[in-house]
């Protein structure tokens, strides 16, 4: 058999008592884990992330290692939506644009955005609105509701406020939806130190951040689902936003942690 195969008759016994090479075990063991990562994850990690999760645990391979590995084993992270075409349009008459897309905030509590988006359940729309602190990009304020009344807003906003308890004004910035621009709104934000921020008609850039998170929502957590019920839909929000994105999803603005282990980090 060895000299069929032009093989040395030690090298042939070594195969028999050992077939896959240290790397190909090495491999292996690196696989479970990553499945596990990528499991925990929602199936929404793609190498990267997944090589922060296995550094944090203590392996040493490389990202490349981990590309290769998912890659032969086809696990593949979500893909995202198109990106929208930008739009100068108009700017606010209530309100003026403070951010100017200064993404980049150095302290918690100095500017939070926020948006609308909806979900689709068999009962009807789901509407979710959503105020987020650009220092850590965590979601501090939420509410969902059947209708686009004003009061999915305030009820945000005002779960923002309850949580952080700003000491020191606090820019608010929105695109010109009908409820940012209402009485209600401003009053609201004039009696809690809150300045209104707009961003220009039709310009989703401006909001850029707010309009990040809702395409991770739908794109790791609602993409081609549609709820029975909205209470369904509400359940399955509430664990995304606060049992996933806050506590555990990785976020690369931040280093490649939480929203919460970089405040925690950093407080």
């Amino acid at each position: 058999m060895c000299r069929v195969l032009l093989v040395h008759p030690s090298g042939y016994y070594q195969w028999i008592q050992k077939p896959l090479s240290d790397r190909a075990i090495e491999d292996r063991r690196l696989l479970t884990i990553i499945r596990s990562s990528y499991a925990a994850s929602g199936g929404v990690y793609g190498a990267r992330r997944v090589f922060l999760d296995l550094r944090e645990m203590g392996e040493t391979c490389g990202v490349h290692r981990v590309e290769k590995i998912m890659r032969i084993n086809k696990i593949k992270a979500l893909r995202g939506y198109k990106a929208p075409r930008q739009i100068a349009g108009r700017p606010s008459i209530v309100a003026s644009n403070k951010l100017q897309r200064e993404f980049t905030v150095e302290l918690p509590n100095r500017v939070w955005v926020t948006d609308i988006t909806y979900i689709r359940t068999w009962q009807g729309w789901l509407y979710l609105a959503v105020v987020i602190d650009l220092y850590s990009r965590k979601v501090i304020g939420w509410s969902m509701k059947p209708t686009l009344a004003r009061s999915i807003v305030l009820d945000a906003l005002m779960m923002a406020v309850w949580r952080r308890r700003p000491k020191q004004p606090v820019i608010v910035h929105s695109d010109q939806g009908s409820q940012y621009g209402s009485d209600d709104w401003l009053r609201f934000c004039q009696s809690n130190n809150l300045k209104p921020s707009m961003s220009r008609r039709g310009n989703c850039w401006d909001n850029a951040v707010a309009e990040s998170f809702f395409s991770s929502l739908k794109k790791e957590r609602i993409k081609r689902r549609i709820y029975k019920t909205r209470d369904m839909a509400k359940a399955d929000i509430f664990d995304y936003i606060e049992m996933f994105y806050n506590q555990s999803r990785r976020h690369s603005h931040i280093g490649g942690i939480s929203p919460e282990a970089f405040e925690q980090a950093s407080f």
